[in-house]
């Protein structure tokens, strides 16, 4: 990602240096905009949410945080005496990272161009599998993270299942699902005057991550349900 399309790095940077943060707006292709408020991305652990929580209960031994942000799991795992490395598209997430988490180690590179090294903890955190993009994207994408997993490791990710929004009061549906999978979306990110550019993201099912995921050799468990989240855990079939 170009330093002038990073949103996200540029609204750490300024929550960090206190240089009037605004919310992050994300736009939809199908849906109306969203926001992510730039202190969100700095949370601690009394704001994760439960999953996160969970999640941070089953890390072990050398953990890779993808798409880390401003850290907010590395720095917990950190300092609970965790070998933590992050991998980070965004330069100035990236800049962020080196600069107040020190005792990790950062990569700026995609996760599917990234092979240094592996791991007992692969973390894909707020609905990491979206970096598969696409449906056709998942199996390629987890047989790349198994690659990156010590025998014995696992990966933990959450997902979402997002059918319910698209149902009206009535048990209908408010859009027209004729695609290919309804967790397909188009999204782009705007922080002040500047813009990811449209990119796709995926949201999965549990039934069809469970299938996926068997179709990349791994073992699938689904760790904790909470509405319409769920927490998995992915382990190398043995």
């Amino acid at each position: 990602m170009e330093a002038t399309k990073d949103p996200i790095g540029m609204a750490i940077w300024d929550y960090y240096l206190n240089d009037n943060p605004i919310d992050i707006i994300v736009e939809c292709d199908i849906m109306e905009d969203d926001f992510i408020p730039v202190d969100y991305l700095f949370r601690k652990y009394k704001d994760f949410p439960t999953i996160e929580k969970k999640a941070m209960e089953y890390c072990e031994g050398k953990i890779l945080d993808v798409g880390a942000a401003a850290g907010p799991h590395t720095k917990y795992l950190l300092d609970k005496g965790f070998d933590v490395t992050t991998v980070e598209v965004s330069p100035n997430a990236h800049r962020y990272l080196i600069k107040e988490l020190p005792a990790g180690k950062h990569y700026l590179t995609p996760i599917l161009n990234f092979n240094d090294g592996k791991y007992d903890t692969i973390l894909l955190m707020m609905n990491g599998i979206g970096l598969s993009e696409d449906f056709d994207g998942v199996v390629p994408f987890l047989k790349h993270l198994a690659s990156l997993l010590n025998d014995s490791g696992s990966i933990l990710a959450e997902s979402t299942d997002v059918y319910d929004i698209f149902e009206d009061e009535d048990g209908g549906l408010w859009v027209d699902l004729n695609t290919r999978y309804y967790g397909e979306f188009n999204f782009n990110m705007k922080y002040k005057n500047v813009e990811s550019g449209w990119f796709k993201w995926l949201y999965l099912d549990e039934n069809n991550f469970i299938k996926f995921a068997e179709e990349a050799g791994l073992k699938a468990e689904i760790l904790l349900n909470e509405e319409n989240s769920f927490l998995i855990q992915l382990k190398k079939l043995k």
